[in-house]
């Protein structure tokens, strides 16, 4: 086809006017589909399109519409995920564009389709999101073969033809009729990953937000509604009562941001602005559960307006507050709210603020069915020790509720209605980790390596409900405190008060211990969200950690400002800033530090010791100032996560690249190695803290290269101490040597021990 057909049929399919004129002019939903492929083969000058619609509880691609095949192959030929070239789209998510598709290995002839001389072959896979729709098929013949730019029409047009299709196949799911129940639960075996490891066999529960804006409006329109000024004012004493009872609950499992969460409901009740127009509008006549609505609806429609996505999370405590208002007025007091309890949770999209509510009803896992999760989550999950699992399958949301669920977490399985061959194989792991906690009590009071060198381990503490275990487990001190939560859970800042009571309480558990305490890292997935307007197009590289908080001084003299508070008469304290890329910006961090103990002197009149002060290496930058770092700093800790992802630049929460975040590529490890050469030559510390440290092919490395500190989640204590006394110096040194020697990821690989 000439390029300037090419560029007219682009501007034509780029025209979604004339999608929204086909969803009009459609007589039914066949109707529809039967137009859509004569306007693509019109379009393209193909002989052949048709529309592949899938089911994802079948798993099966059916000919829903075509143009150019016979018309009794609609409906009538099915492929499974993977089968042909159609199934091969879906299943890798990709155009396949093929001039003799009769040639491909792949390729599924089905006699009387009447394709046969259509041999020139172009399928793009439709989807919404994570979620799979079908495949949209052209065919010409062998001579006409598609062009690049045609394929990017094609993947043009599938985007816009998405979300109507996806209509159409969820109201033929729905008109079909329901199967009859099958004798036996039917048996799902799904493999996801692991975002929180652990074990738990328990009942589904689907969370599905509760349908806010139909329960307010219904509310609006009643012509009859209920209660009066009076009722308000007993639904607003209620309501009360509740949020002070879910932040004590709250308040025993996270006290850095029990404080906090309910802050924004218990204001809204106190002004008198947004409870007077509820009440002035009873006073007009109005019911009081429409008076509650409308003054809500309005609030909502106020701040889902604003372009700030604080503002607009807003809305949701309005949301959430008036429908605890609404479900007090009425005569059951039933909030609408799910029983998660004891329930494996299946979600399709987590909210830090979902984690705080369904904390509270101690269930017993979470399956999260789509492809991301911030790291701040998951860190949370993790520090409340509740096993998850992320799965990319859509099937998961049609569980019913109350199916029975194992989620082994530990390695991202997840089995609806298991079989009792695999139950008795989780009962049996079950009992092999009651045996393994009971041995975990006898972990040494200090670690050794086999000729007898001290190897300090320290925990990585995100919450103080974390430093129980810490503590059981005879963790030395912290090697990691991320001060990040009580930030990234609230919509405002927190005081240095409120900041000052979370670092007091870490001391004073950690009593003679060291405490590092790492500064604000925010940035990148970690997003404040009173501070998102910035709208960089690369968080990853942009204003973020030590950058932010030397770019906003009140935040961070306000964190420092408490640290050295709490710390006042704590000589084991540390403080450490993330992400240095440069000795100038390191400089200017501890600057503040010492500015910040002389202001404390000045207004209390007491004497604050000055904290040891260290850096976190994460950066390539840092590597060839190593020894001047060195001379500036009191300590290094390594963040192998961060370092890997930007030496390699590769994101590690990317699963597309997965496979390029490689801990062992042999720059990482001379990375390393360099490190922990520069802090023993200026006799410093430097502790390991990412995930490389728990990690027991590597921690022999870490011995051998020097390293004595290793931070880790503290529920891997036990088998990184079993690990670091089974090794010497020598031996350790020797693997390390092996493993340094190597310029070849692969090679490096077949020598992990």
């Amino acid at each position: 086809m000439p390029e300037r057909e090419v560029t007219e049929h682009l501007k034509l399919i780029a025209d979604i006017s004339e999608v929204t004129a086909l969803l009009a002019e459609s007589p039914d939903l066949q109707g529809f589909l039967d137009r859509a492929v004569v306007m693509v083969a019109d379009h393209l000058d193909a002989a052949v399109c048709s529309i592949y619609l899938y089911d994802d509880k079948s798993r099966q691609l059916t000919l829903s519409a075509t143009r150019g095949l016979t018309p009794d192959a609609v409906g009538r030929i099915q492929l499974d995920i993977g089968e042909g070239l159609v199934g091969k789209a879906l299943k890798e998510l990709r155009p396949i564009c093929v001039g003799h598709a009769s040639q491909s290995p792949h390729y599924r002839f089905f006699p009387g389709a009447g394709e046969e001389k259509y041999d020139t072959f172009l399928a793009v896979p439709i989807r919404k999101g994570i979620e799979k729709v079908g495949v949209l098929v052209a065919q010409r013949d062998e001579k006409h073969h598609f062009t690049h730019a045609e394929v990017m029409a094609m993947q043009a047009l599938t985007a816009q033809l998405a979300t109507a299709i996806e209509t159409v196949r969820a109201l033929r799911q729905v008109a079909q009729p329901a199967a009859p129940p099958p004798e036996e639960p039917e048996e799902l075996f799904v493999r996801g990953r692991s975002a929180s490891p652990g074990y738990a066999l328990a009942k589904s529960v689907i969370f599905a937000r509760r349908p806010v804006e139909r329960i307010l409006k219904q509310n609006q329109q009643s012509g009859e509604g209920v209660g009066t000024a009076a009722d308000l004012e007993r639904s607003l004493k209620a309501t009360t009562r509740q949020l002070e009872e879910l932040q004590v609950g709250l308040g025993e499992k996270l006290p850095e941001v029990a404080s906090l969460i309910f802050e924004s409901h218990m204001m809204m009740l106190k002004d008198r602005t947004f409870m007077g127009q509820m009440l002035d509008s009873i006073g007009e006549g109005l019911p009081a559960s429409r008076a509650v609505a409308e003054v809500a609806g309005k609030y909502i429609a106020k701040f889902e307006a604003s372009e700030h996505n604080y503002m607009q999370e807003k809305a949701r405590d309005v949301e959430d507050l008036a429908l605890r208002l609404l479900s007090n007025l009425s005569e059951t007091g039933d909030a609408g709210e799910t029983d998660w309890s004891g329930r494996i949770v299946i979600v399709r999209e987590l909210l830090p603020s979902d984690i705080l509510k369904i904390t509270l009803e101690e269930v017993a896992g979470i399956i999260q069915v789509s492809g991301g999760l911030t790291s701040h989550i998951s860190i949370l999950v993790r520090s409340l020790d509740i096993p998850m699992v992320i799965a990319d399958d859509m099937r998961l949301m049609n569980v019913p509720d109350g199916e029975s669920v194992l989620l082994d977490a530990d390695v991202g399985n997840v089995y609806i209605n298991p079989s009792e061959a695999v139950l008795t194989t989780f009962h049996e792991r079950e009992r092999v980790r009651e045996t393994v906690a009971t041995q975990q009590s006898r972990m040494a009071e200090q670690t050794s390596m086999k000729d007898g060198q001290a190897v300090k381990l320290l925990a990585n503490i995100n919450l103080l409900s974390e430093l129980d275990l810490a503590l059981a487990l005879k963790a030395e001190g912290v090697g990691l405190y991320r001060t990040e939560f009580p930030f990234l859970i609230r919509q405002a800042l927190p005081s240095e008060d409120e900041q000052y009571a979370v670092y007091s309480r870490l001391l004073d558990r950690m009593h003679d211990h060291d405490v590092t305490i790492r500064t604000l890292d925010a940035g990148g997935d970690k997003v404040l969200a009173y501070f998102d307007d910035a709208g960089e197009p690369n968080p990853a590289l942009g204003l973020r950690s030590t950058r932010f908080t030397l770019r906003h001084r009140e935040i961070f003299d306000q964190q420092l400002r408490a640290i050295l508070r709490a710390g006042a008469n704590v000589a084991t304290l540390r403080v450490m800033f993330p992400m240095i890329a440069s000795l100038d910006e390191f400089v200017e961090a501890r600057k503040r530090v010492v500015e910040c103990v002389n202001e404390l002197r000045e207004e209390t009149g007491h004497e604050f010791q000055m904290p040891k002060v260290g850096m976190m290496v994460e950066l390539p930058a840092v590597l060839e100032l190593i020894d001047d770092f060195a001379e500036a700093a009191d300590f290094f800790s390594i963040g192998t996560n961060d370092f890997i992802q930007y030496m390699l630049a590769v994101d590690r929460t990317n699963d597309r690249v997965a496979e390029y975040y490689c801990p062992h590529h042999p720059s990482v490890l001379r990375g390393l190695k360099r490190i922990s050469e520069a802090a023993i030559r200026h006799d410093i510390d430097c502790s390991v803290c990412g995930e490389m440290a728990h990690d027991t092919r590597y921690v022999p490395f870490f011995l051998g290269i020097g390293i004595r500190r290793l931070s880790i989640d503290p529920h891997y204590l036990p088998e990184v101490q079993a690990c670091v006394e089974t090794w010497s110096a020598e031996t350790a040194g020797a693997y390390a040597d092996s493993l340094l020697a190597k310029s070849s990821s692969k090679e490096i690989g077949s020598l992990l021990v």
